[in-house]
C-alpha cells in the first residue's frame, strides 16, 4: 500500500517536547503491546505530524514494517545550471550548499539510471574538501530512498578518484559517486564537485551525462530516507531494512590493486638507498591520506619525505594543482642546491601527477612516454608487454615516438579520460597520458598521481640495479631524448579569463586556421594543416568534434589553442606550443628558451593580450 499523509492527526508530537516525552514514556507499555503494524502506522502518524512544519509529506511504500526505512518525498523544482560532463559538475560550494543543489543533481542521476541500479552497490568518497562529509550523509539518504541496496563509503568520506575506480573494479561495483572538484581550491568560498563512475571505475559516459541533465531540467520531487547520520569514522557496515551502508578504510582496496602492479620489494630496496632522497608533497589534499601508508609504512620511506601530508578541508589555503606555479613549495625544495633527488606532487583528488629530479622537470609529455618506453622492463604488469599507447591531442608527441619506435598501436583522442578508457576496455591501450600532468594505465578507468610516481620510482630502481652511482631523473631523461629525440613542450593557461573574450578570441583563431593553407608562412614556420580537431571514436563509433584549433608545421612543430572546463568561473584559456629537435647538442636547453620563437608568433597570432588584457598567463608549464 501507499499512504502519504500532509495533516496532522496525532497532535502529541505538536505539543511542548517536555509534555510530549511524559506522554510517549505513560503510553510506551501499551505501544509495545500493539500489532507491529500498527506500531509501524503509529510511527508513519509521528512523522506526518512533524514532516508538516517541513513541508515534507511522507510516503511509506509496499507492507512497510517498524524495520523498513521510511522515505519521504519532498517537491522540488529544475535549477538552472545542472549541466553535467564526464568530469561532473563543478561550482562554487555555497551553490552547491544551496537548497536542493546537490539533492536535485543526485535525484536526477538516480532517475538516470532507472531500474538497472535497484539493488546494486556504489561507491562513494571525496577528495576531503569542505562540505564533502555533510553532503555524503545527503547523497546516502536518497540512494537508500531511491533504491540502492548498498553504499559502500570511504572512512570520512575520502577516496581518492583512482582509489574510487579501483574499488569499483575490485568490488564490482555499480559504480560509484566522486565528491571532488579535482585540482580546484577547496572551502566555503572556493570550489566544489561531483561526478559518477561506472562499472569498469571509468567516468560516465555521455548517455548517463545528457539522461541526468534532461531530469534536472523536469525534476519536480526528491526521495530522502529516514534515517540518521552516518558515523564516517566508524569502519564496519550499519544496516536499515534492506539498505547497508559500509564504511572502509579508502587505501585499502587501492594499495592491493598497486601491488599487483608494481614490485613493492624491489621499490622498497632502493628507496632504502643511503644516496637516495625522496619527497612527496601531498599539497593538503586526498593523497596525504593515502602517502604514509604507501610510501613510508609499505616502502620504509622516512616519515620527513612526507610534505604537506595532512589532508585539509581547505588544501591549506593553496591551490592543489601540482604544477611548478602551484606546488611552489616542492619546486623551491627541489631546485636547491643538494636537494631531493626525486620530487613528487598529486593533485586535490589524487589523480595528477608531477614529477622533478634536483633541478630538473619532467614534462608530463615527456613523462608519459618515458613510463611508456620503460614499462614492460621496469613494471612487472607490463612484462609481457603494451598493448597500446593514446595521448590527448595537446599533449606533445614524444609518445608518438616511442610507439613508432616500438611499433606499438597509437592513439590520438581528445581531452577527457573516458576516451582512455574506451580503448582500454577494447583491449588496445596499456599506457596513456595528458599534458595535464594525468598519467594512467588499465588498471584503473581513471588517471592515477600515485601510480606515476610508483611508476618512476620503478624506473629508477630497475636502472640502478647493480649500479655504485645514483642514475638520477635528468639521466632518465637524457637517454630518453638520445634515443627517440625531444620534444619541447610549453602550456600557457590563462585563468579566470572573461567568457566573452575567450569565445572572441576562438572565434578569431578559427578563421585564422579556416583561410590558412598550406605552405603559408607564419614567421620561419611553413604550415602543414590546420583544422579543429575532430574524433571518431574506433570502439564505439562516437565522433567528438571541435576539440580544439591546431596549427601543425613542416617541421612537426604545433600551436593548438583550447577552452578548457574544468573551471567552476570564467573561462580558461590555453594555449600549447610544441618543437621537435634530434640535435642532442639542443636537448639540454631550457623549454622556454628553445620555443621562444613559436611562443612569439602563437601569441601575435592569436591577439591574446588585445582579446583577453593579460600581459602574462597565469601558469606555465
Amino acid at each position: 500500500m501507499s499512504l502519504a499523509l500532509s495533516g496532522c492527526s496525532y497532535s502529541s508530537c505538536c505539543q511542548p517536547r517536555s509534555s510530549r516525552a511524559n506522554l510517549l514514556r505513560s503510553a510506551s507499555p501499551i505501544v509495545k503491546q500493539l500489532p507491529r503494524e500498527l506500531r509501524s502506522l503509529q510511527r508513519t502518524l509521528r512523522q506526518a505530524c512533524c514532516s508538516r512544519r517541513s513541508g515534507l509529506p511522507v510516503v511509506m511504500a509496499g507492507s512497510a514494517t517498524a524495520e523498513d526505512v521510511r522515505i519521504l518525498t519532498k517537491p522540488t523544482k529544475p535549477i538552472e545550471g545542472q549541466k553535467t560532463g564526464t568530469s561532473g559538475l563543478r561550482k562554487k560550494t555555497n551553490v552547491f550548499m544551496g537548497d536542493n543543489y546537490l539533492a536535485n543533481w543526485i535525484q536526477s542521476l538516480f532517475l538516470s539510471l532507472g531500474d538497472e541500479v535497484k539493488g546494486k552497490t556504489i561507491g562513494l568518497g571525496g577528495d576531503g574538501r569542505y562540505f564533502n562529509k555533510q553532503a555524503a550523509q545527503i547523497i546516502i539518504k536518497l540512494a537508500a530512498a531511491n533504491g540502492i541496496g548498498k553504499v559502500v563509503v570511504g572512512q570520512n568520506a575520502i577516496m581518492a578518484t583512482p582509489a574510487m575506480s579501483a574499488l569499483i573494479r575490485r568490488r564490482s561495483l555499480y559504480g560509484g559517486l566522486i565528491m571532488s572538484a579535482s585540482h580546484n581550491p577547496g572551502g566555503p568560498k572556493e570550489d566544489w564537485g561531483i561526478k559518477f563512475n561506472y562499472s569498469s571505475g571509468e567516468p560516465a559516459p555521455e548517455r548517463i551525462t545528457d539522461a541526468i541533465f534532461g531530469y534536472t531540467q523536469k525534476i519536480t520531487e526528491l526521495k530522502m530516507a529516514e534515517l540518521p547520520d552516518i558515523d564516517l569514522s566508524d569502519i564496519g557496515s550499519k544496516s536499515f531494512g534492506g539498505f547497508e551502508v559500509e564504511v572502509v578504510d579508502p587505501v585499502a582496496d587501492y594499495l592491493a590493486t598497486l601491488k599487483e602492479v608494481y614490485d613493492f620489494g624491489l621499490l622498497k630496496q632502493f628507496i632504502a638507498r643511503k644516496d637516495f632522497n625522496f619527497l612527496f608533497d601531498a599539497m593538503n589534499a586526498v593523497t596525504g591520506a593515502y602517502a604514509k601508508p604507501i610510501f613510508v609504512d609499505e616502502l620504509g620511506a622516512k616519515p620527513d619525505s612526507i610534505l604537506n601530508g595532512v589532508p585539509k578541508e581547505d588544501f591549506g589555503g593553496g591551490h592543489p594543482d601540482p604544477n611548478l606555479t602551484y606546488a611552489k613549495e616542492l619546486v623551491d625544495i627541489c631546485f636547491k642546491e643538494g636537494g631531493p633527488d626525486f620530487g613528487a606532487a598529486s593533485d586535490g583528488d589524487g589523480d595528477r601527477n608531477m614529477i622533478l629530479g634536483n633541478q630538473f622537470f619532467i614534462t608530463p609529455s615527456d613523462s608519459v612516454a618515458i613510463i611508456a618506453a620503460n614499462a614492460q622492463a621496469a613494471i612487472p604488469y607490463f612484462k609481457s608487454g603494451l598493448k597500446g599507447v593514446a595521448r590527448s591531442m595537446p599533449t606533445g608527441a614524444a609518445l608518438d615516438r616511442v610507439a613508432e619506435k616500438q611499433g606499438l598501436q597509437f592513439f590520438e583522442v581528445p581531452t577527457g579520460w573516458k576516451f582512455f578508457g574506451n580503448l582500454m576496455d577494447a583491449g588496445k591501450c596499456s599506457v596513456c597520458g595528458e599534458e595535464s600532468f594525468g598519467t594512467g594505465s588499465d588498471h584503473v578507468r581513471e588517471k592515477d598521481g600515485l601510480w606515476a610516481v610508483l611508476a618512476w620510482l620503478s624506473i629508477l630502481a630497475t636502472k640502478n640495479q647493480g649500479k655504485d652511482k645514483l642514475v638520477t631523473i635528468k639521466d632518465v631523461a637524457f637517454e630518453h631524448w638520445a634515443t627517440y629525440g625531444r620534444n619541447f613542450f610549453s602550456r600557457y593557461d590563462y585563468e579566470g579569463v572573461d567568457s566573452a573574450a575567450a569565445n572572441k578570441l576562438m572565434e578569431h583563431v578559427e578563421g585564422i586556421a579556416n583561410s590558412s593553407s598550406k605552405g603559408t608562412k607564419f614567421g620561419d614556420y611553413e604550415l602543414a594543416s590546420a583544422d579543429n580537431f575532430e574524433y571518431k571514436d574506433p570502439i564505439d563509433g562516437s565522433v567528438a568534434s571541435k576539440q580544439g584549433l591546431r596549427f601543425v608545421f613542416s617541421d612537426g612543430s604545433r600551436i593548438i589553442f583550447r577552452l578548457s572546463g574544468t573551471g567552476s568561473a570564467g573561462a580558461t584559456i590555453r594555449m600549447y606550443i610544441e618543437q621537435y629537435s634530434a640535435d642532442t647538442s639542443k636537448h639540454g636547453l631550457d623549454a622556454q628558451e628553445a620555443l621562444a620563437p613559436i611562443i612569439k608568433i602563437a601569441l601575435d597570432l592569436s591577439k591574446l593580450k588585445e582579446f583577453t588584457g593579460r600581459e602574462k598567463p597565469t601558469v606555465i608549464t
